[in-house]
């Protein structure tokens, strides 16, 4: 299960800041196609002050899942909405806005203003 972990994590680590990944995507990323409860097996699994982003991986709804850890969810909450990822009324975030795709840039490009 070690193995599968790193590659877990090495995965994670490719979301660039102020983006989000589903653990089903990471999922299918590293070959481990419709387990995505792996994916959250293997995150749950980190050291407490781990530098794997952790944080960048949301929900199928773009929403953050309940966590073992008191104040965890909070946690994920700040540390994305300090990486500029905003969230709706219902506590979402738009995948379509923010989510991640395999070789997309780093950086998030603004919105391009017309003449």
């Amino acid at each position: 299960m070690k193995g599968r972990n790193a590659i877990v994590y090495a995965a994670v680590r490719r979301i660039p800041r102020g983006r989000v990944a589903t653990y089903g995507h990471i999922a299918t990323i590293v070959g481990l196609g419709g387990l995505a409860r792996q994916v959250g097996y293997a995150l749950n699994a980190l050291p407490a002050h781990s530098t794997v982003p952790w944080h960048r991986v949301v929900n199928a709804r773009g929403g953050i899942s309940p966590r073992s850890v008191f104040g965890a969810e909070i946690e994920q909450r700040m540390r994305l909405e300090g990486e500029g990822v905003q969230f709706n009324a219902a506590g979402r975030v738009s995948l379509a806005e923010y989510g991640w795709r395999t070789g997309q840039a780093t950086a998030r490009r603004g919105k391009r203003r017309t003449p």
